[in-house]
């Protein structure tokens, strides 16, 4: 099987049940026929081949980013003007996919990052709270009952055969905690780097987002 093959049976048969506490709500865009149909156009246009790939492994998917496109760190401005993948959502820009599209435009362009690397997350369902995003850490519940759909489902991503065992976790703080931890357990992982999360970047560092974009591409050029 191709790692496009592999990767849309993964989304393709996620449940959308996972067991979270009352007032979090799950993202599911894969019900959607437009989104399935753009991730099936993407996933066969970058990743139709059975090469090895490096996961750079972000938190969960936003409600106006991957939470529409099924395509991690991506929107569908970038997804239509960059990657020439028309669709009818809104083309609202979202921060961490800009700055993700400025990387790779900076590796080389897209063809050539994509096939290097694979964006996934260590919760693949978005979440919210009061109709905003949520991650999966941000209170003790949440993460505690989350924690089986996690473990199976990141077990499952890293089991694919083109998966690459060292990865790069997207996020300095809780998100990379969660992931060290989850490797000691687990031993999936021969190592973890990491990089600062772009939302950040974007947010608090914007003046500087040239030297976070050289950082990125120093740490990909190490996993080539």
């Amino acid at each position: 099987m191709t790692f496009a093959e592999h990767i849309l049976d993964f989304y393709f048969t996620l449940s959308k049940e996972p067991s979270l506490p009352k007032g979090v709500e799950v993202i599911y865009p894969f019900d959607n026929p437009q989104t399935r149909e753009m991730m099936k156009t993407f996933f066969n246009k970058y990743y139709n081949d059975t090469n090895p790939r490096t996961y750079l492994v972000g938190i969960n998917p936003g409600r106006l980013g991957s939470g529409v496109t099924g395509v991690g760190f991506s929107d569908a401005y970038h997804l239509e003007h960059v990657c020439g993948i028309a669709n009818s959502f809104d083309k609202r820009i979202e921060l961490s996919a800009a700055f993700m599209f400025e990387v790779m435009e900076a590796y080389g362009g897209v063809e050539k990052f994509y096939g290097d690397f694979f964006f996934t997350t260590t919760m693949p369902l978005g979440l919210l709270k009061e109709g905003k995003n949520y991650n999966y850490y941000d209170d003790k519940e949440t993460q505690t009952s989350l924690a089986p759909y996690i473990t199976q489902t990141l077990l499952q991503q890293i089991s694919i055969p083109q998966a690459k065992p060292k990865i790069i976790c997207v996020g300095t703080g809780k998100n990379l905690k969660y992931l060290e931890a989850f490797n000691k357990k687990h031993h999936c992982f021969e190592s973890i780097e990491v990089v600062p999360h772009p939302r950040w970047i974007m947010q608090y560092r914007r003046k500087e987002k040239e030297k976070y974009i050289d950082h990125y591409i120093d740490t990909l050029n190490r996993h080539l």
